[in-house]
């Protein structure tokens, strides 16, 4: 087991972009979108964890490489009544990618909604029926050129 030996790479710029949904309970879209989460705002929190997520992704994966993050944007949609989808898009100039930091940057955004609104989620029993994390995916990637 090893890193992958990029020395023989180009620094050049790269940017991937990744998206996830979160499925909740119309209440608590609602709950979200007024202001009455008790935890905080949902989203501000969210995008900060996110952003702290990608630059930590190197400790989160042992064979990630540890490259200058230039930029890291994260926005939040909210898609119907009972679903969420979140965005991460991550620059860099380095000679390996970002996919993976793009992909932890949404898996937390999604993981740290979950935390702030569970409270709101769980039946009677303690279960959580209606909550779930789908699609998370690479949507975008780009090697080369300038933004």
């Amino acid at each position: 087991m090893s890193m992958v030996d990029i020395s023989g790479k180009d620094v050049v710029y790269r940017e991937a972009v990744a998206e996830g949904v979160i499925r909740l309970k119309p209440e608590t879209i609602k709950r979200i979108l007024e202001g009455r989460v008790e935890k905080g705002d949902v989203f501000t929190v969210s995008r900060v964890a996110a952003i702290a997520a990608v630059k930590r992704t190197p400790d989160l994966l042992p064979l990630c490489h540890n490259i200058p993050i230039t930029h890291v944007g994260v926005e939040f949609r909210v898609i119907g009544d009972d679903r969420i989808l979140a965005r991460v898009s991550v620059k860099t100039t380095a000679r390996t990618g970002v996919e993976m930091e793009a992909l932890v940057g949404v898996s937390v955004a999604l993981l740290n909604i979950w935390d702030m609104v569970k409270k709101y989620e769980k039946d009677g029993s303690g279960q959580y029926l209606d909550t779930f994390i789908e699609y998370v995916r690479v949507v975008y990637k780009r090697k080369g050129g300038i933004e």
